[in-house]
């Protein structure tokens, strides 16, 4: 499996582009627009009974 993970596309907060990976630690963006710090985590799969 690949490490390489998708970067977020747009601020949660205020919808802006301009984000940079943060120093903060893994996961961490920087929003230059609106200057807020956020984290992005993988948490897991939904256990879903597939029915066909």
């Amino acid at each position: 499996m690949s490490e390489t993970r998708s970067a977020p596309l747009y601020c949660p907060y205020c919808g802006e582009e301009d984000l940079r990976p943060s120093e903060a630690g893994h996961g961490a963006w920087e929003c230059h627009a609106c200057a807020r710090v956020f984290t992005v985590k993988f948490s897991g799969l939904l256990s879903r009974a597939v029915t066909r």
